[in-house]
C-alpha cells in the first residue's frame, strides 16, 4: 500500500462484506485486522475481497504475497516449537527482513518502464513516418498502460468503490482519446505510472525507519548448554537460558546479568549515547551493544515480549490511534471526491447548452479537473507525517500511542509529575534512625518485617537498610497495605505499623517531641516513617531520595515551552516543598491516589494536562490526564498502561516528547495546505483553460509525492534540546576517543 487511498479501498473491500466489523487497516505497517463472526463470512472470502483489488494478502507470520515488500511484525514470527535447534544456514528468514524489492523489480516499476518505453516509441513514429501513423501509436501506447489501471478501476467499482483515482484516470485517459488527443492520454498514462512509483518509494523509505528497529536484535545467539555454547536464533532462547554476548556483539535479549562488568551501549533502544556500566545483577535490553568484556545473561523475557519487540508492536499499533483531524479528513475526502466528480460533470456540459461553448474544449477542461480533484495527498497528509514522528519518537526512547496521543501532547498547556520515581530517582536511602523505645537494631528488624516482600521504594530502602547492618528482618504475619499511609503485620500477637506521620497522628500517639523531630527531618526535604507497636511509637526512620540529576532542567525547558509544572505526591507538605523549591515547580502535597486523580480532574477542568508518573501507584492519574505518560525503561507497565512512555528515565524527554508533537502537528499543517494548495491552484487554472491534463497528473501524483517527502523530514527531527543534542554529540566523540 503507498498512500492513505490504499488503505481506504481495502477497508471499504472488506467492510462490506456481512459479519465484518472493527477494520482497522494500518498503511505504514501494511496489516488489516478485523473481528469476523465466520457464520456469515469466511477468512478465505476477506482474503478473496483484497486480492480482488489487486493487493497480496497473507496471514501473520507468513512470507507475504506479491506485491512483494509486506512488512510482518517480529512478533508475528513462527512461534518456537520445543527444544533447541541450531542455526545451520537453511532457515527460511523471518518475514521482517523482506524489505522492499528494487524499483525496477516491482509491478509498478515495470509498469513506467513499459509505458516510457511505448511513449518513446510513438514520438519516434511520428518523427519517421508521419502523424498519421503516431496517432495510432499514441493510441495503442495509452490503451496498453491504460489497462492494468482499468482493471483495477473496475475491481473497485465492483467492490462498492466507483470514486477511486484509477476510475478518474481511466475515464481521462479514455476521454482524451475520444475527443482526439491520444498523445496527451498517453503522456499521462506515463506520468500517471510515475507518480504511482514515487509514491510506492517514498511509502517504503517510511517503511524503512520502522522496519530498522525490528532489525536491531541480532540474528543469533550463543546459548550456553552445559559446558560449550550453542548458536541459536534469539526466538528459540526461553525464560532461564543463559547466553554469552561478547565484545561489540548486540546483546539478543532481555535479561540480567550474572556474570562480568561491562560498558552497554542502549542507544539503539533508549536513544542515550553514553555506555550504561552493567555488572552482575543489571539488567540489558535486547538490541543494546556490549562495548568491553564478556557478559553472562540470563534470559528474563521471551523474544515476542522482549523490549525490542514491544516496541515495535507498540509503534505500529499506535498506527490505528488515528488522530482526530486524520479521522475529519478521512469523512471529508468521502464528501470531496463526489462533490468534485459532480463538477466536473457540470464543467464539461453547462458552458456547451448554456452559453454555446465547445463541447471538446470544456470535456478536455472536466477529464483535467477529474485528475487534479483525486484526494490521495490530502489523505496521507496526516497518516505520513504520525508514522515518520513514532518512528522517530521510538528511535529516541519516546513512545506515543498514536496520532491521537500526539494531537493532545500537541496541545497540553500544564504538566504534572509524580515525585518518587519520576523527579526523583525513585531509591529512597534511610538517612537517619530515631529511637522511642528499645534500639535501633529492635526498630530496623520490626520495620523490615513489615516491610518485607513490599514494592515500593520506601520499604525496599528499609529491607536494604536492614539487610546492610546485618539485622535480621522480625517473622510477622497477616501483613497488608494501608493504601496512602503506610503497611501494618502481626509479630508476637502485637499489631505493628509502619508508615506516614499522619498515620500516627491518626493513631494519636505523637508526643510533642516526636512532632518536632518528625518537623525538622521534613523540613531537610526527608521523608519519614513512623513505627509503631499497638498504641507506642517505635521510633523513626528518615529516608531521602534524591532528585535526578535532570529535573531542574526539565522543568525550565518547559517553561521555555510555555508550558506550567506542578507536582503531585503523597509525600508529606515539608518534604515536598524542599523538593518542589528547588526544582522551581508548583507543588501539592498529602495526597491519596484519589487526591491525585481530584486534582488531575481539577487542572483538566481548564487546561490540557499531561500526567508522568511510574505507571504503576499513579495509573488512576495518568488515565484522568488527557495524555498519561509513564516513566520506566521497557517495563511492561510503561509500555502498556500509558498513553505514552519515556524509556530512558529522563525527565527532560518530558519537554522532548512535546517538541515531537507540536513539530509533528506543524508537519501535518504544511502537508494539509500543500494538498489543497495546488489542488486549489490548479482547480481555478484547468477551468480557465490554462493547464491540461500532463499538468492536472503532475499536480495529483506530484502533491502526494510532496506531502511524502516533507512528512519524512520528521525522520531527522531531534526532539531533545539544542544543549542536550550537544551534550550528546560530546559523550560520543569522547567515547570515540577513547
Amino acid at each position: 500500500m503507498d498512500c492513505g487511498s490504499c488503505a481506504a479501498k481495502v477497508r471499504g473491500a472488506v467492510e462490506r462484506l456481512p459479519g465484518v466489523g472493527d477494520v482497522d487497516v494500518a498503511l505504514m505497517t501494511e496489516r488489516l485486522r478485523l473481528s469476523l463472526d465466520e457464520g456469515q463470512s469466511s477468512p478465505e472470502q476477506i482474503e478473496t475481497a483484497v486480492r480482488g483489488l489487486g493487493f497480496g494478502i497473507a496471514p501473520k507470520g507468513a512470507r507475504p504475497e506479491q506485491p512483494k515488500g509486506g512488512f510482518v511484525l517480529p512478533e508475528d514470527a513462527s512461534p518456537a516449537t520445543g527444544g533447541i535447534p541450531e542455526t545451520d544456514g537453511t532457515e527460511t528468514p523471518s518475514a521482517q527482513d523482506a524489505g522492499d524489492p528494487v524499483w525496477y523489480r516491482t509491478h509498478k516499476g515495470r509498469l513506467v518502464i513499459g509505458t516510457g518505453v511505448l511513449l518513446a516509441l510513438a514520438w519516434g513514429t511520428r518523427g519517421l513516418v508521419g502523424a498519421e501513423v503516431a496517432h495510432w501509436a499514441f493510441v495503442l501506447a495509452t490503451l496498453i498502460g491504460l489497462y492494468p489501471v482499468a482493471r483495477r478501476a473496475l475491481a473497485m467499482a465492483r467492490a462498492g468503490m466507483p470514486f477511486t483515482i484509477e476510475m478518474l484516470m481511466t475515464i481521462a485517459a479514455a476521454g482524451a482519446l475520444v475527443i482526439g488527443e491520444p498523445e496527451e492520454a498517453a503522456l499521462v498514462v506515463f506520468l500517471f505510472a510515475v507518480g504511482e512509483l514515487l509514491e510506492g518509494v517514498s511509502a517504503g523509505k517510511a517503511r524503512d525507519s520502522i522496519r530498522a528497529l525490528g532489525r536491531l536484535v541480532p540474528k543469533t545467539a550463543r546459548l550456553e548448554v552445559g559446558r560449550t555454547t550453542r548458536e541459536v536464533v534469539p526466538d528459540r532462547l526461553s525464560i532461564g537460558h543463559v547466553v554469552q554476548v561478547r565484545p561489540g556483539d548486540r546483546i539478543p535479549c532481555d535479561g540480567e546479568v550474572i556474570e562480568g562488568a561491562s560498558g552497554v551501549d542502549e542507544s539503539p533502544v533508549t536513544g542515550e549515547s553514553v555506555p550504561s556500566m552493567k555488572e552482575s545483577g543489571s539488567k540489558v535490553f535486547a538490541g543494546s551493544i556490549n562495548t568491553e568484556a564478556l557478559l553472562r545473561v540470563r534470559v528474563t523475557k521471551m523474544a515476542e515480549d522482549n523490549t525490542i519487540a514491544r516496541i515495535v508492536r507498540l509503534v505500529a499499533e499506535a498506527e490505528s490511534a488515528r488522530a482526530p483531524t486524520e479521522r475529519f479528513i478521512d469523512r471529508f475526502s468521502r464528501v470531496y471526491m463526489p462533490a468534485v466528480v459532480g463538477a466536473a460533470v457540470l464543467v464539461a456540459v453547462l458552458p456547451p447548452l448554456a452559453f454555446g461553448q465547445p463541447w471538446g474544449e470544456w470535456t478536455y477542461r472536466a477529464l483535467a479537473l477529474l485528475l487534479i480533484g483525486c484526494p490521495c495527498a490530502l489523505v496521507i497528509s496526516v497518516p505520513a507525517s504520525i508514522a515518520s514522528a513514532l518512528s522517530t519518537g521510538a528511535r529516541n526512547g519516546l513512545l506515543m500511542k498514536g496520532g491521537k496521543v500526539i494531537e493532545a501532547a500537541a496541545s497540553v498547556t500544564h504538566v504534572a509529575f509524580d515525585k518518587t520515581g519520576t523527579l526523583t530517582h525513585g531509591r529512597p536511602r534511610v538517612t537517619d534512625l530515631s529511637v522511642f523505645t528499645g534500639d535501633e537494631a529492635g526498630l530496623l528488624s520490626v520495620a523490615a518485617g513489615i516491610e518485607k516482600g513490599a514494592s515500593h521504594p520506601l520499604a525496599l530502602a528499609i529491607c536494604a537498610e536492614a539487610e546492610r547492618r546485618g539485622v535480621r528482618a522480625a517473622m510477622t504475619s497477616g501483613a497488608r497495605v494501608l493504601p496512602g499511609l503506610g503497611a501494618e503485620a502481626t509479630v508476637g500477637g502485637a499489631t505493628v505499623r509502619a508508615g506516614s506521620p499522619r498515620l500516627a497522628e491518626e493513631l494519636g500517639i505523637l508526643t510533642d517531641a516526636g512532632r518536632a523531630r518528625i518537623a525538622a527531618l521534613e523540613a531537610e526535604g526527608q521523608t519519614v516513617v513512623v513505627v509503631v507497636r499497638d498504641a507506642t511509637a517505635l521510633g523513626l526512620i528518615a529516608l531521602r531520595d534524591e532528585p535526578r540529576a535532570d529535573a531542574a532542567k526539565a522543568i525550565a525547558e518547559l517553561d521555555e515551552l510555555g508550558i506550567a509544572s506542578v507536582m503531585l505526591t503523597g509525600d508529606n507538605p515539608r518534604t515536598a516543598e524542599a523538593i518542589a523549591d528547588g526544582l522551581g515547580l508548583d507543588h501539592r502535597a498529602g495526597l491519596m491516589p484519589e487526591d491525585k486523580v481530584t486534582a488531575i480532574r481539577d487542572l483538566t477542568a481548564n487546561a490540557r494536562v499531561m500526567m508522568i508518573g511510574d505507571g504503576i501507584n499513579d495509573a488512576p492519574a495518568l488515565a484522568a490526564a488527557h495524555v498519561g505518560v509513564a516513566m520506566g525503561s521497557g517495563t511492561d507497565v510503561a509500555l502498556e498502561t500509558a498513553d505514552a512512555a519515556i524509556l530512558r528515565n529522563r525527565v527532560t524527554d518530558a519537554a522532548g516528547t512535546i517538541r515531537l508533537a507540536r513539530a509533528t502537528m506543524a508537519n501535518i499543517r504544511q502537508n494539509i495546505a500543500i494538498a489543497l494548495g495546488l489542488k486549489a491552484f490548479f482547480l481555478v487554472t484547468t477551468i480557465l483553460g490554462f493547464t491540461g491534463l500532463w499538468i492536472a497528473i503532475l499536480a495529483d501524483t506530484g502533491a502526494t509525492v510532496l506531502v511524502t517527502l516533507n512528512a519524512l523530514r520528521l525522520l531527522g527531527f531531534r526532539p531533545a534540546a539544542a544543549s542536550d543534542t550537544m551534550t550528546a554529540d560530546t559523550g560520543r566523540r569522547k567515547a570515540a576517543t577513547a
